[in-house]
């Protein structure tokens, strides 16, 4: 069965949903979405086609495809299976037996096997399928998609990936996909955090800053903060890459969940972490994640 010749529900129509959303309705999927916000469904509506469903047992009556794009994995259950998983009044109410849900939140990979077992006793597959690259490459279709699950399941759903990315990888069961993405994000958090210490501590020895990241991408030290942020977004003191500083913390303690949960070493792990949670707490969940330049550079 052709999983792409109904409608596709999508539920988050937020920074990064909204451009993915976009390109599956440019691909000419029908689409019925969902999101919190009425101003972000109106933004959508205005330049992509849709249908709205306010009710979500009635959006997973009419999908046989649900997609959710959620601030966490917490918010994903909750609109899939009910505060309490009561199934009433929520997407799984209404998804028919053999329907996919296709989890591209940053949720935990814990609770991601949770849930999946929930909806698997319903006849419902869950997969999970995060993606990294950020709002632009969201927005030009080139995301990385990680998928956990069955092989089986990413195969039916390729149709949809490859409207959304460049690069779509088979990361193991279910569960994987969230794992890797939480890891992904701690490797990226830590290599911020240096870059940023690194820069900093130049400028106050007498380097340029513009010089300090230049050298830098041309050494062994260049990473994604200092090719992709520092001199777009940090040194100009714009902080507007687009990701908050609230997912981030939020991604390191999924990280660091995981980590502990398999025994791995965490030294550096609960450093990083802490230092996220500090400058979450200092700046504000909505700040920008690149803030955290501002952060480190007002320590004496």
């Amino acid at each position: 069965m052709d999983i792409t010749a109904g409608s596709i529900g999508f539920v988050g129509i937020g920074a990064m949903g909204a451009p993915m959303a976009g390109n599956l309705a440019r691909a000419g999927f029908r689409l019925a979405i969902a999101d919190a916000s009425p101003d972000r469904i109106a933004g959508f509506l205005s330049t992509h086609k849709a249908e709205v469903r306010n009710d979500l047992e009635a959006l997973g009556r009419e999908c046989g495809v649900v997609i959710t794009m959620l601030p966490d994995g917490k918010t994903v259950r909750s609109v899939l299976t009910g505060e309490k998983d009561g199934f009433e009044r929520c997407i799984a109410g209404g998804l028919k037996e053999g329907s996919i849900v296709i989890d591209m939140s940053s949720s935990s990979p814990l609770g991601t096997r949770e849930l999946g077992a929930l909806l698997a006793a319903r006849g419902v597959t869950l997969i999970d399928a995060p993606v990294s690259g950020g709002v632009r490459r969201a927005i030009d279709g080139t995301l990385a998609i990680m998928v956990g699950g069955e092989p089986a399941t990413l195969e039916r759903c390729r149709p949809i990936f490859e409207r959304l990315g460049k690069q779509i990888f088979y990361a193991g069961p279910l569960g994987a996909g969230h794992a890797i993405k939480a890891l992904n994000n701690y490797v990226s958090a830590a290599g911020l955090v240096a870059a940023c210490e690194a820069v900093i501590a130049g400028a106050r020895f007498g380097l340029e800053p513009d010089v300090v990241v230049d050298i830098l991408n041309a050494s062994t030290g260049m990473n994604n903060t200092t090719v992709n942020k520092m001199k777009q977004f940090m040194l100009p003191g714009g902080f507007g890459a687009g990701f908050s500083m609230g997912l981030m913390a939020k991604d390191l303690r999924t990280a660091l969940e995981l980590s502990k949960a398999t025994g791995a070493p965490t030294v550096l792990e609960e450093r990083c972490t802490e230092i996220w949670n500090k400058a979450e707490q200092r700046l504000g969940a909505g700040a920008d994640h690149t803030e955290m330049y501002r952060y480190l550079s007002s320590f004496a």
